[in-house]
């Protein structure tokens, strides 16, 4: 039966990729028609030191909170460990919580609150502390494609420039009719910006 020239195409094709692997080291990991297998992660990270988050606000304890989604998130979707603050680590993740807002959305006919939001303000700083990468920042701000990236803070002579911190928002919404607070929505505000937390930490597309 005679092949079809198309087929007969694909099968050398095939053919060819045994000889063409053969020729290169490969690490278990491909990139096809834009697609890859590769980690969203800078694997030559090991480890990520996390000291309990600064509070700024009036809420008090949910520092402690924060820190905990974050470390547990840390370690639940990315390949890195997350040591004491005490230990010696690749990295280190700083989180100051700068705000956090309520805010009423709708009430009832008798002007009480029937649904509200809070909104939980976080600042970041992902630092490198390897040998000779020591300061360098890998927390950035991510850019929509083809936003320019904005120009450095201008800083008095002799002044320290601020630290390059990235600002995450995240919300919570409650609807105390049906058993709802602002403790439950704390607690989404802290489960959405841990989450976020660990995608800032992926590689930029």
């Amino acid at each position: 039966m005679k092949i079809p020239t198309v087929y007969r195409s694909a099968l050398a094709f095939v053919a060819l990729i045994p000889a063409a692997l053969s020729s290169c080291t490969w690490d278990g990991n491909f990139t096809i028609f834009g697609y890859t297998t590769y980690p969203n992660y800078d694997t030559s990270i090991h480890t990520v030191r996390v000291p309990i988050f600064k509070n700024v606000t009036i809420y008090r304890g949910m520092e402690f909170d924060l820190t905990r989604a974050v470390i547990r998130t840390i370690e639940a979707r990315t390949p890195y460990k997350v040591v004491s603050a005490e230990s010696s680590a690749d990295t280190e993740l700083i989180g100051t919580i700068a705000a956090m807002d309520k805010g009423v959305i709708n009430r009832n006919q008798q002007n009480e609150v029937r649904e509200a939001q809070t909104t939980l303000a976080v600042d970041i700083i992902w630092r490198d502390l390897r040998p000779g990468h020591e300061g360098d920042i890998l927390s950035r701000p991510r850019k929509s494609p083809g936003e320019p990236i904005p120009p450095p803070p201008i800083v008095p002579p002799g002044t320290p420039p601020p630290q390059p911190t990235v600002r995450i928002f995240s919300t919570g919404d409650f609807v105390p009719e049906v058993g709802g607070s602002i403790t439950t929505a704390q607690l989404q505000n802290v489960n959405r910006l841990a989450i976020q937390v660990v995608d800032m930490m992926e590689k930029p597309w």
